[in-house]
């Protein structure tokens, strides 16, 4: 295949000409794809045509004031000493300002709120206090999933807070609590998305009156990135009432955005500048004792001890340093398994905690099917000895990431001692949208016998210009990356871009990208290269104004993929009726179109069974109905039913089900179930693949935490089952009990087991 050289086609504009009996015989530009036809078709003068284009670039960023930039709170210093206790009698609540007056998201976003939220907050010289009262206006009991840390928003009585220090509408934290004391905390990025994944050490505490519940914490100034000096942020409270089915904000907010959204923040007004802390470093040591088997080799039973730990130092208030040497991830929840039907390499989230913290840095560079870094290549099949990581802002519009880990080495794996370095920097620009640029490098740095030699690398620079407007209603991005490996060189590099426009009634989607057949992202997550893609999505919502109805909408999506050639290699267009009701459930139906053409041989049951033939075409239909149950009651359920074609013109029928019930609010139970019935031609003939997922979450305290995951996958033929005992003796300060084992079903035969007891211990100096 080849590609064009060093230009990005537009297929669409490839079919015009086609039509028109011209022939392509140089790679043409962008210039001639978008701006010499529209200029031409349209009959406009150059003159007029940039007057539009800066028309649209003015009334882009018209205004220099935020959105919401009028609703101030004024935070003052405590008169007194606070007790976390959930309680309002301290003198310092009393002399507090009061925010209230909430505005209703959903189910409509034209009222105030129908439940009345009030809050406070104050500070001293060490922390932020926060207390919110959440009245009730309908009778019975609160609905939690339990008291298990991050629960699920939608599934939760729960208060939020999204704090933005710099107020630059981008990235912040934020910190919570459901109705029974669950907390909640994360980081947050890209204007409104957050990272529950993120932990640091705070207090709360929840105390539940007939009428009312009421969530006070303090969040010490040492947990949080803020920048000396600077006495107006970002602020916004959210409220989410599931018996009266109904999510308010302290501001206004379209109800198609999340109360998240950064760009639609309040004011908090310091009357004098935030406390900063004298000192702060923090150590977390860690040890470690548990012993393994592996049955499957007959190996003898191996005892482990391991000592290491992490350290944060705080360069500047908003400047962080993470240090870890010989790290350990034994507590780690394990991956969601699936029934794999993929052509291409599945994704999997990152869960370490070392690479968390402003990880959007690293982690969204790019698109999810395009990303040049991707943390979980690093100490994949080896150990991580050590690494660094400088994160954090440099002032309101500068973001830096800086990161270097080396690994050890494994014969067994064959894979020799590597480092990895790699640095991103983000500029803001026009209000809320910004520049990034990535370096990502992988250097072997020993020679094992049978292992990668000490001359290998590979590198990957690249670009971004990320786009958001003031309101979030346009947003975009345009990506560039070019990678180095020894030996390669032309088609190594990348292009896409994409363009959004999300209203109340409309979205309308754009994607491109071109994925050249040599670039190699050894430290990043690209699945599939050799290619150019364009995916359009088109979506138009009506409000009934009565009715069980609250929304209902057509939504068009395709996912075009065509060779370097361009000669289309496969695609798949959905057509969907989306129907949300009042309680918060909703339904879908689709009807799906899926046309492929392999570019090497496979095995579409993905167990070994036989090879469909490179070049060969298939072209099948599918119909899908999918059902989520109204998030109010302790009994929830989500079902969905597929039945169409497949590969080599079989017949695929599917079934999947996620079933919960909760015993509010120490138990949650929920079962993930999926079987897919696949008829085919021999080789491959009748299939059947199994995937059955319990987990129970048993909350004794918001401190003391037991969960059992058990997944079988007919499929691989495994049963795991992963335990955690966890206790959470000190904030951020952690005592686990881990055991693990993999089984074959059927004869039961066990391969391997684990079981680990690890201690953590956060002491700030």
């Amino acid at each position: 295949m080849e590609k064009p050289s060093g230009k990005l086609y537009d297929t669409r504009h490839l079919l015009l000409l086609k039509k028109c009996s011209f022939k392509i015989r140089e790679p043409i530009s962008l210039y001639t794809l978008i701006l010499m036809p529209l200029k031409r078709y349209c009959r406009l003068s150059a003159k007029t045509f940039l007057l539009i284009i800066l028309c649209c670039i003015t009334s882009f960023y018209a205004s220099a004031q935020k959105k919401n930039a009028g609703y101030k709170y004024h935070i003052r210093r405590a008169a007194s000493a606070i007790n976390i206790d959930g309680v309002m009698n301290e003198q310092a609540w009393m002399q507090a300002d009061s925010a209230g007056d909430f505005f209703m998201v959903l189910p409509m976003d034209t009222s105030k709120a129908t439940v009345k939220t009030e809050v406070r907050m104050t500070y001293d010289d060490k922390n932020l206090y926060i207390i919110a009262i959440n009245y009730n206006s309908v009778p019975g009991p609160y609905m939690v999933e339990s008291l298990k840390r991050d629960f699920s928003f939608v599934k939760n009585d729960n208060f939020l807070i999204f704090m933005d220090p710099f107020d630059a509408r981008t990235d912040g934290f934020s910190f919570g609590a459901n109705a029974a004391g669950g907390q909640w905390d994360g980081s947050m990025y890209e204007g409104g998305k957050v990272d529950l994944s993120w932990d640091n050490r705070w207090y709360s505490a929840v105390k539940n009156y007939p009428d009312k519940w009421v969530w006070e914490a303090s969040i010490p100034f040492k947990s949080i990135r803020y920048k000396k000096g600077i006495k107006e942020w970002g602020i916004n409270f959210s409220r989410n009432d599931l018996k009266t089915a109904e999510k308010s904000s302290w501001t206004p907010i379209p109800r198609q955005f999340p109360t998240a959204s950064l760009a639609y923040t309040g004011t908090l007004v310091w009357d004098e500048a935030p406390p900063t802390a004298s000192s702060n470093v923090s150590i977390i040591p860690y040890a470690l004792t548990g012993l393994s088997k592996d049955y499957q080799h007959n190996t003898k039973t191996e005892y482990k001890h391991e000592i290491g730990g992490d350290a944060k130092i705080s360069v500047t208030p908003a400047l962080n340093l993470d240090l870890t040497v010989n790290p350990d991830f034994s507590q780690v929840d394990v991956d969601q398994q699936v029934i794999n039907l993929n052509r291409y390499e599945l994704f999997f989230p990152e869960k370490r905690q070392f690479f968390l913290e402003n990880g959007d840095l690293f982690a969204n560079f790019g698109y999810s099917d395009i990303r040049p870094f991707f943390s979980r290549r690093i100490g994949l099949n080896v150990p991580i000895d050590f690494g660094a990581r400088l994160t954090g802002k440099l002032d309101k519009d500068w973001r830096i990431g800086a990161m270097d880990i080396q690994t050890g080495g494994s014969g067994s794996a064959q894979q020799a001692p590597e480092n990895y370095g790699i640095i991103t920097l983000q500029r803001r620009i026009l209000d809320r949208s910004n520049i990034a640029f990535l370096f990502v490098n992988k250097d072997a740095t020993a020679n094992i016998p049978g292992t990668t030699g000490s001359t290998a690398y590979n590198r990957n620079i690249g670009a971004e210009f990320n786009l958001a407007s003031r309101s979030n209603i346009w947003t975009g991005k345009v990506l560039a990356l070019k990678s180095f490996t020894p030996g390669v060189s032309g088609h190594d590099y990348v292009v896409s871009d994409h363009f959004q426009y999300l209203s109340k009634y409309w979205t309308l989607y754009m994607q491109e990208e071109y994925v050249g057949k040599n670039y190699n992202a050894e430290v990043g997550y690209v699945p599939r290269v050799g290619y150019v893609k364009l995916s359009p999505l088109l979506l138009r919502n009506f409000f009934p104004k009565q009715g069980n109805i609250l929304s209902h909408g057509i939504q068009l999506t395709s996912n075009y993929f065509f060779d370097e050639s361009f000669h289309r290699t496969d695609n798949e267009s959905i057509l969907s009726y989306l129907i949300t009701f009042r309680n918060r459930a909703t339904l879908s139906v689709s009807g799906i179109n899926d046309y492929v053409r392999l570019l090497r041989p496979y095995d579409p049951t993905n167990i070994g069974k036989g090879l469909l033939p490179t070049g060969s075409e298939h072209n099948w239909n599918t119909i899908d109905v999918q059902f989520v149950s109204k998030p109010q009651n302790v009994f929830t359920y989500l079902l969905e039913a597929s039945h169409g074609g497949y590969y080599d013109k079989g017949v695929r029928n599917s079934v999947t089900s996620l079933i919960g019930y909760r015993f509010q609010p120490y138990v949650n139970i929920a079962i993930n179930t999926s079987f897919n019935d696949l008829r085919l031609p021999q080789p491959f003939g009748h299939n059947t693949f199994w995937l059955v997922g319990p987990k129970i979450d048993v909350t004794f305290t918001n401190s003391l935490y037991f969960t059992t995951y058990i997944q079988y996958n007919e499929q691989v033929d495994n049963i795991n089952i992963n335990t955690r005992l966890q206790w959470r003796y000190k904030p951020a300060s952690d005592l686990f009990i881990v055991y693990g084992d993999n089984t074959t079903p059927s004869p039961y035969t066990v391969k391997n087991r684990q079981l680990t007891l690890k201690w953590t211990y956060w002491c700030n100096l």
